[in-house]
């Protein structure tokens, strides 16, 4: 396979879906980061949602991030997809639901009153108890979605954690998981990967903090 590019933002967790699949694949690519504030005219031509992840494979752009996680699943076997159908269907449809956890979590981080912000709290709480009622049981070490093995889903999954994890050790005080034991060992298992802990530049960090309060949200006030 041709060597992709894989355009980014620092901090965007959709791109970090993809760089945890290409580095569990152990495979060949090279990452440019762009401003999003400030987004160069060559990546609107080639971007027709103005958004990342884009990739570059030769002449051909992809975009969207679960198309994008796919197509290098697909070239860099062997897949870490179900080969049953209806199991590859279900996980699919469970990584759409990991998108919106994503965007609930950027709305609780952009949120202005606390009103709004107990609000999102009570959204992700929601999702969370939905994945609690869904992930296996029995498993007291580690656990992925599937149970035992690292599937292309969990690369879904994992900014959203990193996130959450970013957000526990600030000064908010907040434990996004108490309640859920088994999200809570879901999380942890992903967190442990190198695959996942080196998908983000050091910086992501600080820099995921810095935006939050760079926005005069709400979560910035006690962070």
């Amino acid at each position: 396979m041709e060597k992709p590019t894989l355009i980014s933002f620092k901090l965007c967790p959709f791109v970090q879906r993809s760089v945890i699949t290409l580095l569990e694949k152990k495979a060949d690519y090279e990452i440019k980061y762009i401003d999003l504030a400030n987004k160069p005219d060559w990546f609107l031509k080639i971007s027709p949602m103005g958004k990342v992840p884009v990739l570059q494979v030769g002449e051909h752009v992809l975009f969207e991030s679960a198309v994008i996680n796919e197509y290098l699943d697909e070239v860099n076997p062997p897949s870490l997809h179900p080969t049953v159908p209806i199991e590859k269907a279900k996980q699919r449809a469970w990584i759409e639901f990991a998108s919106a956890i994503l965007m609930d979590q950027y709305m609780l981080t952009m949120t202005k009153d606390k009103v709004e912000f107990d609000k999102k709290i009570s959204d992700l709480n929601a999702k969370f108890s939905q994945l609690e009622s869904i992930l296996p049981d029995g498993f007291s070490d580690s656990l992925y979605f599937g149970g035992k093995t690292f599937q292309l889903i969990d690369t879904s999954f994992a900014p959203a954690f990193m996130r959450f994890d970013f957000l526990e050790k600030s000064k908010a005080n907040l434990k996004f998981f108490e309640n859920f034991p088994k999200v809570s060992l879901w999380s942890k298992t992903l967190l442990s990967k190198d695959s996942v802990k080196n998908s983000v530049l050091p910086e992501v960090h600080e820099g995921y903090i810095r935006f939050i309060k760079d926005h005069n949200s709400y979560l910035g006030s006690l962070i």
